[in-house]
């Protein structure tokens, strides 16, 4: 049953993607600003990547061509990988933490203090302790769940874009 929405509902299933994006940016909002976890730049740019794939499966679903869908689909797997990438980089950081645990300057300093066109690239080298562990949920942290997620949210959108490409070969 499942599979069958792969096939006949591509654009519904990219809203869904999209909507599970935006309720993992809520959640994250929720533990900074409820809960009070300051996040770290290497969170900060998974958000980032978040907020890549529910713009680019948000736009995907907007138009019923498939060209359409299937260019932005691809663009919101690039992001979901890049994500993924950013979250396992953490999670293995938090694991094996060095021995001097710096991920750079403090995002909020950096905004405050540089002209934004320095500022932007100080924000990808990251700031403060990456390799902190502040929440955990089932013996996984943000880092963890959030490379669970993103590995999700990329399978789902090969297994789209892989059957869209199959339907159109017949």
């Amino acid at each position: 049953m499942l599979l069958h929405w792969f096939d006949t509902a591509p654009r519904r299933l990219l809203g869904l993607i999209a909507a599970a994006c935006v309720g993992l940016l809520a959640f994250g909002m929720y533990l900074q600003y409820v809960v009070g976890l300051e996040p770290c730049p290497m969170c900060i740019v998974q958000r980032y990547a978040l907020i890549g794939v529910a713009v680019f499966a948000g736009l995907a679903s907007a138009r019923g061509q498939k060209g359409w869908w299937m260019t932005w689909g691809v663009l919101a797997l690039v992001a979901a990988g890049f994500g993924a990438f950013v979250a396992a980089r953490q999670s293995w950081l938090q694991w094996y933490p060095p021995e001097t645990a710096t991920c750079g300057r403090d995002f909020y300093g950096m905004i405050e203090n540089y002209p934004l066109s320095r500022a932007i690239p100080m924000i990808f080298r990251g700031s403060g302790d990456c390799t902190a562990v502040d929440w955990t949920f089932l013996g996984g942290s943000i880092a963890n769940w959030s490379f669970i997620c993103f590995v999700l949210i990329g399978l789902a959108l090969v297994l789209l874009l892989a059957r869209g490409g199959r339907r159109a070969a017949r």
